[in-house]
């Protein structure tokens, strides 16, 4: 795997906290980052995508479907739903 050099500033708590972790498990600081960004970064992608589409939809740029007309296409038959169910949805 071949690997990239990234410089960054943290704020100093941070940092320490990052330092502690360090000498408790005896692995480089750069372990614990590679393993936050790791284990982070396809939730901040998958996070950012969704806000992207959302947008998209709330602007008209995306094509969205009602709930009725998903529950048509699956052929679903759609019971009765209450006010308090409707009002959660808003």
């Amino acid at each position: 795997m071949s690997t990239s050099v990234l410089s960054l500033r943290l704020p100093d708590d941070l940092k320490d906290r990052l330092d502690r972790l360090s000498a408790q498990t005896g692995r480089p600081a750069s372990f614990h980052v590679r393993q936050a960004l790791t284990e982070r970064l396809d939730h901040l992608e998958d996070m950012y995508a969704l806000a992207a589409r959302a947008e998209a939809a709330r602007s008209g740029q995306a094509t969205t479907f009602s709930l009725a007309e998903v529950a048509h296409d699956l052929g679903i038959t759609l019971g009765p739903v209450s006010d308090d169910v409707l009002e959660d949805l808003h």
